[in-house]
């Protein structure tokens, strides 16, 4: 398929691991040029060095938080000084903590807060000029099944992350007529670190191995296993495409038919 994306630019977040570094290399193996952030400086330069080397597309990388505003609209200025536009954006950090209601504390909500939402709104902030000046744009939220089907010990990514979906939605409806889509991806479980963590947690509270919940997990998934970051990462190269032109204000799952609702 013709995605179109040679020598368009992307700013991808959260891009030094998992599912964030997929959907990097991904973009470069199309062709588009990557502005790259995420804390670790070394791990982005690794995931930089691979898409040049690999693909012979051009970057930038900067460590930051994405849960401060400052930090996230000088990156997204830096990219578009670099490379003279901004055509995709994909806002992205990791999930907050896995507990249950009564063991959450105000400050784990307000960094939920900072990380999951606000920072969305910031690089949307940042980004939608530079796309309507083009009147062309991809924005691709990355969030979990979970906002379908949440997760009785991820209350936190719940809650929050349902707000991405807000979001989402009504940027959909504003910016259409601007040629700029907008739309969010949910995985369900994937095989990152991330998940690995989670099972984790969730067979030490049930007091049995790892194997055994990673085993009871895919039995429920459908196609019988955890998605790749690659296969994620795929979702993003198609609603990025210029054949995905008419797809704006969705939640796409990736999740192996885990969610069960109509």
């Amino acid at each position: 398929m013709e995605t179109g994306l040679k020598d368009r630019v992307a700013i991808v977040a959260g891009a030094s691991q998992g599912i964030g570094r997929a959907i990097a290399l991904a973009f470069a193996a199309e062709g588009a040029h990557i502005a790259l952030c995420a804390r670790r400086q070394e791990a982005l330069d690794q995931v930089a060095t691979e898409a040049q080397s690999r693909f012979g597309v051009q970057t930038l990388t900067q460590a930051l938080d994405v849960s401060g505003d400052a930090a996230v609209r000088a990156f997204v200025e830096a990219a578009h000084t670099r490379f003279g536009r901004i055509d995709i954006c994909v806002p992205n950090a990791g999930g907050p903590p896995a507990k249950p209601f009564l063991s959450t504390t105000m400050d784990e909500w307000e960094r939920a807060w900072q990380l999951n939402l606000r920072s969305a709104v910031s690089f949307c902030h940042a980004v939608l000029p530079h796309m309507q000046q083009r009147r062309w744009g991809r924005i691709i939220t990355l969030t979990s099944y979970t906002v379908k089907q949440p997760a009785p010990e991820l209350i936190l990514s719940n809650t929050i992350r349902a707000g991405v979906m807000g979001l989402v939605r009504s940027l959909a409806g504003q910016f259409g007529a601007d040629g700029i889509t907008v739309n969010n991806v949910g995985p369900g479980f994937t095989a990152t670190d991330r998940s690995r963590s989670l099972l984790e947690q969730r067979a030490k509270s049930r007091n049995v191995s790892l194997k055994q919940v990673q085993s009871d997990l895919e039995k429920d998934i459908p196609v019988g296993r955890m998605a790749t970051p690659e296969e994620v990462a795929a979702t993003f190269v198609w609603l990025a495409s210029d054949s995905s032109a008419s797809i704006t204000g969705q939640t796409i799952l990736v999740d192996g038919g885990s969610y069960r609702g109509l």
